[in-house]
């Protein structure tokens, strides 16, 4: 019976962006959610929903509005059909695409919709001015918010009602779960749940749980009640994939997506060509400034370990006095107030500035705007000798800035190496564009921020 659930458990479980979205709590204001509360919660989150109150309340009501007190104001002018026409689809799109950015651990949701609304009817209004199709800016721009204000009403009312205990089958690797801090948990003691309890239930489907805790999961998956493998906990709250046992990581399941593999490329180029006068603009001015703080070169050359474990020499803006060829793998790391950082090379290093150059590396297919850092040569033949599977993260191209930098920073100890393979693994194994913009987004703060940077 165990091993029906754990060969099963994708296919009957609720899903795992659900599980994201519940996981996204304060955990000091955690409480059990009543029936009455979780009715609302499972019709507010939902995508019909959604799909139906967005589009309604964000733009049919504002245009609606618009003929009850504009003069002159007619619904059937091509002008309004053809502006409702273009907001309707902002609306679903937006409803679409804040659900997919929801889905990733760690992240507000909240925080993406005015971003992702701008970017949508920015992408709109492109088509609209291509296309030569006459439009009402008034009539945007009034769907624009109120599309984005029913938008963040919905997140703000699924955050309130989403604060809740989670169930653990005290059985299997689900009891390392005790000591996790990312959500409040209750062990139950017994197979029976307290009457009206509708909380989602974590289990480790892979142990061979004894008959009485089978049929509880059984009976409490039939009745409705979310169940969920611990490994979809662990990789929903801490955004890491595990990488103890080949077999347990399914890696099969962690190949990319080949399709969007080529998508990806294709925007990686267009990126290139699109920003190639801001960054002309950019290097000159720099290349002027590491000219006047210190002798060298404007740009050096490091080798790295790249896509599908080939040796290629990344190119970056020089912000040291001298510069590790990375073949030495103590040059390579670059510690906390490293002295052969230079003053202008600091700020560099912090704003990420020292990376731009690297558009070269993704003109020859080397690398990837977005996608696993890149070590020195020397640093990744000694981590493949140390950790299992290091070298499954050159299935993709390696990155400018990725879902590793964005979480956690530069890395020294060989146990930073691991937790930003785990990183990295997930990266792949959610390899889409939802992910590329999530991180596209977190990386413009951490320019801002300065975070991780040495």
């Amino acid at each position: 019976m165990g091993a029906f659930f754990g060969a099963f458990g994708g296919v009957n479980l609720s899903s795992v962006a659900s599980l994201c979205c519940q996981l996204k709590v304060n955990v000091v204001q955690v409480s059990t959610i009543s029936p009455p509360q979780a009715s609302h919660l499972e019709l507010t989150h939902s995508l019909l929903f959604q799909l139906i109150a967005v589009p309604v309340l964000g733009v049919v009501l504002p245009i609606l509005m618009f003929a009850a007190l504009s003069v002159g104001f007619r619904l059937d002018d091509p002008i309004v059909t053809g502006s409702a026409a273009a907001a309707i689809i902002a609306a679903l799109t937006l409803v679409i695409a804040s659900r997919s950015i929801a889905f990733y651990p760690s992240i507000n949701p909240t925080s993406y919709i005015l971003p992702l609304c701008a970017m949508i009817y920015g992408l709109i209004l492109c088509g609209i001015l291509f296309l030569r199709i006459e439009y009402s800016s008034r009539l945007l721009l009034a769907t624009f918010l109120a599309t984005a204000m029913v938008r963040y009403a919905i997140a703000a009312w699924n955050g309130q009602v989403r604060k809740q205990v989670f169930i653990v089958i005290p059985a299997g690797r689900a009891v390392a779960l005790r000591h996790f801090k990312q959500l409040r948990t209750h062990f139950l003691a017994s197979p029976h749940l307290p009457m009206g309890c509708v909380n989602p239930i974590i289990a480790d489907l892979h142990h061979d749980l004894a008959p009485e805790w089978e049929r509880f999961l059984a009976e409490v998956s039939i009745s409705g009640t979310p169940v969920y493998h611990y490994r979809q906990v662990y990789e929903a709250a801490t955004g890491k994939v595990q990488i103890e046992y080949l077999s347990e990581n399914g890696f099969g399941g962690l190949f990319p997506n080949l399709a969007y593999s080529k998508l990806k490329r294709f925007i990686d180029i267009l990126l290139v060509v699109i920003l190639s006068p801001i960054l002309l603009s950019i290097t000159a001015v720099v290349a002027g400034l590491i000219r006047m703080d210190s002798p060298g070169p404007i740009f050096f050359r490091q080798k790295r370990m790249g896509y599908q474990g080939r040796i290629f020499d990344i190119i970056k803006f020089r912000t040291m006095t001298c510069a590790s060829n990375g073949e030495n793998a103590k040059e390579a790391i670059t510690h906390d107030n490293d002295p052969r950082i230079t003053k202008i090379g600091s700020f560099l290093r912090r704003t990420r500035i020292d990376e731009l150059p690297q558009v070269l590396n993704i003109l020859r297919g080397e690398m990837s705007w977005i996608g696993p850092r890149p070590e020195a040569i020397s640093l990744s033949k000694n981590y493949e000798t140390k950790i299992p599977f290091y070298r499954y993260r050159h299935i993709v191209r390696p990155g400018i800035t990725g879902w590793a930098q964005v979480n956690q920073g530069h890395v020294v100890t060989i146990d930073d190496i691991y937790e930003k393979l785990q990183y990295d693994f997930y990266y792949i194994k959610n390899f889409s564009y939802w992910i590329d913009f999530l991180i596209f987004f977190r990386t413009i703060g951490v320019v801002f921020t300065g975070f991780g940077a040495k």
